[in-house]
């Protein structure tokens, strides 16, 4: 099955924090770095001071030679990693399978995820400007690589001038290497200056024009990189989402596009989650101890609540029924839900504990995995569980 990959980027990311801090720098052209006396560079400046030419890694000096009026903020390296992490823990209450590539940057595999892709994305755009004031700009493809590039191309057309361009392109699957053949050869990993000056000695502009050369000649001029360059050209990237990150937490979350009210649609959504969720503790060997619940009422205010059990668990309709009764501690009759989801942490190896006479737990247990792999194989919808 094809994989969805998001690719998220932080606009201007040191700047747009400082902008949470002293909003009267907003609109405004400065730069955060060093003092130019002292052969600063630049670190992160704002749109309205790239309009003037400013770019990240010029030395300072030459920034203030482009933009008299330009004000110069130092960095406060502590201040932005908190922020990059309150980021991180958001894209980890999506899903555990996170890459983060630097501070302001990050890849999540969303294959898992019921919810639609697009509208999960302008959520999660809107959630991280909302709660934190940082705007950023994504890109949806089934692969790493075209998603990254994506992002680029969305930040590129933005329409919006001296502020963040809140980009967001989705590239259907099937239509990669459509969606890269126009764009500039220097756009795709791989391709550096010494590289890109090779490819236009050759009369090779365009992504597209890779992708039209055989891929043994490329293999000729550019050794193995020639076969990545070829590869990459047809938007094929089998990349894995690697994490070093440690399972937390896994969590299932849903949106509605109509604010619901009706208990039973609820109760359905938390008993779809909860599957979703013991399906992926199960699949990676792992039982959660805290159940936790997540709901946004339709002026956007959001609680969670969280009942830790006596033993971990894997199982769906623990997962469920406690989600339930947490639900019903918060949520009066005929209240509004925008969201709802349902979390598992705590998470360690599984322990079983069956004696000669759980035979029931036994034959649950195989029952499961037997379900498990159907839904791997022929997908999560083969079968569903009667109530």
């Amino acid at each position: 099955m094809p994989r969805t990959i998001l690719h998220l980027d932080l606009d201007a990311f040191y700047c747009s924090v400082e902008e949470t801090q002293n909003p009267e720098l907003i609109g405004k052209p400065f730069a955060v770095g060093g003092k130019p006396n002292e052969r600063g560079v630049v670190a992160s400046c704002s749109y309205a001071a790239r309009a003037m030419g400013v770019r990240s890694a010029m030395p300072m000096s030459r920034a203030v030679q482009l933009c008299r009026e330009l004000l110069i903020v130092p960095g406060r390296h502590k201040l932005y990693g908190e922020y990059s992490g309150s980021v991180m823990e958001k894209l980890r209450d999506l899903t555990p399978f996170v890459e983060q590539i630097s501070i302001d940057e990050a890849f999540l595999d969303i294959s898992d995820i019921r919810e639609d892709p697009v509208r999960l994305a302008l959520d999660l755009q809107a959630d991280i400007r909302v709660d934190l004031q940082l705007p950023s700009s994504v890109g949806i493809a089934s692969n790493k690589l075209v998603a990254k590039i994506a992002t680029e191309v969305g930040k590129k057309s933005s329409k919006r001038k001296n502020e963040p361009p809140f980009g967001f392109t989705v590239v259907p699957v099937g239509e990669e290497s459509k969606f890269l053949a126009p764009l500039p050869a220097d756009m795709l990993w791989g391709v550096g200056p010494k590289t890109f000056a090779r490819l236009t000695e050759l009369g090779i502009h365009t992504i597209g024009d890779i992708a039209a050369w055989p891929e043994k000649e490329l293999v000729n001029l550019f050794g193995e990189n020639g076969r990545d360059l070829w590869h990459h050209a047809q938007g094929i990237d089998n990349r894995p989402i690697v994490t070093e990150y440690e399972t937390k937490s896994i969590s299932q979350e849903t949106t509605f596009n109509v604010d619901v009210r009706d208990e039973q649609t609820l109760e359905k959504t938390l008993r779809e989650q909860s599957s979703e969720v013991a399906r992926q503790l199960r699949k990676n060997d792992l039982a959660g101890k805290t159940v936790k619940l997540k709901i946004r009422w339709s002026d956007f205010t959001t609680l969670s609540r969280q009942v830790t059990l006596p033993t971990s668990t894997d199982n769906e309709d623990e997962i469920f029924h406690t989600a339930v009764k947490l639900m019903k501690t918060v949520r009066k009759p005929n209240q509004a839900v925008r969201l709802i989801g349902v979390g598992v942490s705590g998470i360690g190896a599984p322990v079983r504990q069956l004696s000669l006479w759980d035979e029931g737990g036994e034959k649950s247990r195989k029952v499961q995995d037997v379900v498990d792999q159907l839904q791997e194989k022929y997908g999560k919808d083969v079968i569903h569980k009667g109530e």
